[in-house]
């Protein structure tokens, strides 16, 4: 199963918790502190929320397709490459609350994509972390990036992730 994920950058998470609850008659899949994400099941949509900053109009962060294993990460992966576009492999990165493998892709617009897949729940205390340290997001769809010269001209970076 793939769906399309959209994560928001919300300044007051409760509200938009309560919107979008109604909204898709569903209640978050998971709720952490700054973090909420929704599977819903029709339309089938990864909606994530991310808190911004107060008074903060909501943005659009990045965007995403989940799919089902690593091995269509993984396959995607060469078929972007094989198209000619940039690709940055995270595998085993804790993002989300979540150990998740991805590759990330950006649009022509300077929209951040990325195909991952959730391999498992993870502990809040390990959120942002790879195997080779603590990563960070700047909202710009650098979500656990473990190079900060990946992505020249980030402005500063919070401590949330997707």
């Amino acid at each position: 199963m793939s769906r399309i994920q959209l994560a928001l950058r919300v300044a007051d998470l409760d509200a938009a918790v309560d919107f979008y609850s109604r909204l898709f008659a569903t209640a978050p899949a998971k709720r952490r502190p700054g973090y909420a994400n929704f599977a819903v099941a029709e339309p089938p949509l990864k909606l994530v929320l991310l808190e911004g900053a107060a008074g903060e109009p909501t943005r659009m962060d990045h965007l995403g397709v989940e799919v089902a294993s690593t091995d269509e990460v993984t396959a995607a992966t060469g078929r972007l490459a094989a198209e000619g576009l940039a690709t940055r492999v995270e595998d085993d990165t804790t993002c989300c609350y979540a150990v998740q493998d991805k590759v990330w892709v950006t649009g022509p617009g300077g929209e951040p994509w990325e195909v991952y897949t959730v391999k498992a729940d993870a502990r809040p205390d390990l959120e942002g972390t790879t195997g080779t340290g603590r990563s960070e997001v700047a909202g710009d769809g650098t979500c656990c990036a473990t190079d900060a010269a990946e992505t020249p001209g980030t402005a500063a970076r919070a401590a949330a992730c997707c």
